[in-house]
């Protein structure tokens, strides 16, 4: 059977042909030696598959390992349950959350009566070794609806009870005429697990084949927790060098305060508010914590006297919205503070970087006029009158004589750009005058104890639907893109989110239930034929879980997420 064959990101398609029934494992296997890494799973015909799916009939095959968004989620997903069956086996039942992304890794905590000691992590790891060195399979099984209780009910998960089976009453929903999706309820009422050697557990993505692909991971106590640290995609084959990332740390816990004070945990709990029609109070009780917030910055940068206020934020962080709002509490403390961003500071176009692929390069540090930059800042603080650059994005030039300025003694200027934390933008500047804020939506809530929602998931929506929205951006073109503009925020804002004065946490509780009455059309609208319909069918598959929030007129015009969803009376 003849096949097409790609085995790399970026690759050429290769011809090949394999015997029926022939697995995407076996498959991989004969390329092994000629791969960079190791590969998680495949698309088949654009749709994501596991590598223990068999080949029937001609297609192409696209090798999927960490350097893309899905396997790296396949190798997370494994991990954790490695993770959790290694837990098990040294400390029997107990309760373990998995929380958040953080210092390279997972934060997790595990539930016992005396906080877990040095000495079981380092029993749980070694646990977690010997189980890699047995290569143990990954089994998916389906039990039913009474043996799901049972298995939830034994290992304190309560909240997996009514997502899912509440979930399964509603799966046709979306479902885009597919087989049933990861999670999906199959006739009969029955649930999909993964087992891994006699531990069950419910994950809504896809494993890895084996314990035996999970060979790089690291095992830390960490505070009250355990961190869970695995490869980065921009370097598979190695443990990222460890960055203690203390203020998210503690704006995660804040955001756990937040839920808590709201009554929602996890994603079942925010479902049920929804259908108890109270979601309104939800999201104003949202909307005053983010102010309480923004007052709080305003105060500390009023009382520290700071001039440059400096904001940076990865893609879809609500950076706009937020420094405008700042700036009104700025001026409720007395200050009038200019507004504006970097992008006039970039270099002549022809100037411009260029990336690894000969394109011109946007994003570097390289692409803004910085002692132009630098030099304007410091005379408008000396009080000098300043002809501010306007950049001519047809022409690529920067243009003069439009923006001639002045402040007076005590007005900041607040500024905004993806380098803003970065101290090769602003070398110049006196330290004495900078106050910087990284800005990014963290969300605390989960599907699950066990099923975390990716942060940068949650900000791909929120993209999608502005591009569509704003500028005229298909979902295929979001999801095409989203690769290269994390790659761009790992290399320029992630590294310097550690420079912050403060953290805001742009993320309110109910939004991906307002987010997906919007995009999941747009998801939808992405056929079997397109290159982005396997992240689509995930995104789908995620979003299923959430209720819809249909009306969502009670969202102030200043919301951060009127950015998103429209109705913003700061964006046009």
């Amino acid at each position: 059977m003849d096949i097409k064959l790609r085995l790399t990101p970026r690759g050429q398609w290769i011809d090949a042909t394999v015997s029926q029934g022939t697995t995407l494992e076996a498959l991989y296997r004969q390329y092994e030696k000629e791969l960079p890494y190791t590969i998680l799973a495949a698309k088949v015909n654009y749709r994501l598959e596991s590598l223990n799916y068999p080949l029937e009939e001609p297609c192409q095959v696209e090798f999927l390992d960490m350097r893309t968004q899905a396997a790296n989620l396949v190798y997370q997903d494994s991990l954790c349950l490695l993770y959790l069956k290694a837990i098990y086996d040294v400390l029997g039942d107990v309760e373990v959350d998995i929380e958040n992304a953080l210092n390279k890794g997972l934060y997790t905590e595990i539930r016992t009566n005396t906080p877990v000691s040095e000495e079981q992590v380092q029993q749980i790891a070694l646990q977690m070794k010997r189980l890699v060195d047995q290569d143990l399979p990954f089994q998916k099984e389906e039990v039913s609806e009474q043996e799901a209780r049972e298995i939830f009910i034994r290992s304190g998960q309560p909240e997996k009870i009514e997502l899912l089976l509440a979930e399964s009453s509603r799966q046709e929903e979306g479902a885009k005429g597919q087989k049933p999706a990861h999670g999906a309820r199959t006739a009969g009422r029955k649930i999909p697990f993964y087992s891994l050697d006699g531990y069950k557990d419910f994950f809504y993505g896809i494993m890895a084949p084996s314990t035996g692909y999970l060979q790089l991971f690291q095992v830390i106590k960490y505070r009250r927790g355990v961190l869970l640290r695995f490869p980065h995609p921009s370097a598979p084959d190695k443990i990222p060098a460890y960055v203690d990332e203390v203020m998210l740390y503690k704006t995660f816990g804040e955001q756990n305060r937040w839920g808590k004070l709201m009554k929602v945990d996890y994603v079942s709990d925010l479902n049920k508010v929804i259908e108890n029609g109270q979601y309104k109070t939800l999201i104003q009780l949202s909307e005053a914590l983010h102010e309480r917030r923004i007052v709080e910055i305003a105060d500390m940068i009023t009382q520290q006297k700071k001039r440059i206020i400096l904001i940076a934020g990865p893609s879809s962080s609500g950076k706009t919205t937020f420094a405008q709002r700042l700036c009104i509490q700025l001026r409720v403390n007395g200050l009038d503070p200019l507004y504006m961003g970097t992008d006039d500071y970039f270099v002549e176009r022809e100037d411009t970087p260029l990336d690894e692929y000969g394109e011109k390069n946007y994003e570097d540090l390289e692409a803004v006029d910085i002692h132009l930059f630098n030099q304007n800042m410091n005379d408008l603080l000396a009080g000098k009158e300043v002809d501010l650059p306007t950049f001519d994005f047809l022409e690529g030039h920067k243009k003069f004589g439009k923006r001639i300025m002045s402040i007076g003694p005590k007005q900041p200027i607040v500024i905004e750009g993806i380098h803003a934390l970065n101290e090769g933008l602003t070398p110049e500047i006196s330290h004495d005058e900078k106050f910087k804020i990284y800005i990014s939506p963290l969300t605390q809530l989960n599907i699950d104890s066990h099923n975390r929602i990716v942060t940068t998931d949650h900000r791909m929506l929120r993209r999608m639907v502005r591009d569509y929205k704003y500028r005229g951006h298909s979902a295929q073109s979001t999801i095409a893109s989203w690769p290269k503009v994390r790659a761009g925020e790992d290399k320029n804002i992630f590294p310097f989110s550690n420079e912050a004065d403060v953290l805001f946490n742009s993320v309110h509780l109910y939004e991906i239930c307002v987010l997906k009455k919007y995009a999941q059309p747009l998801l939808e609208a992405i056929g079997p034929d397109e290159p982005e319909y396997s992240e689509a069918v995930r995104m789908l598959n995620f979003l299923r879980f959430f209720r819809t929030i249909e009306d969502d007129s009670v969202i102030v015009n200043n919301s951060i997420l009127r950015e998103f969803i429209g109705g913003s009376i700061f964006v046009d």
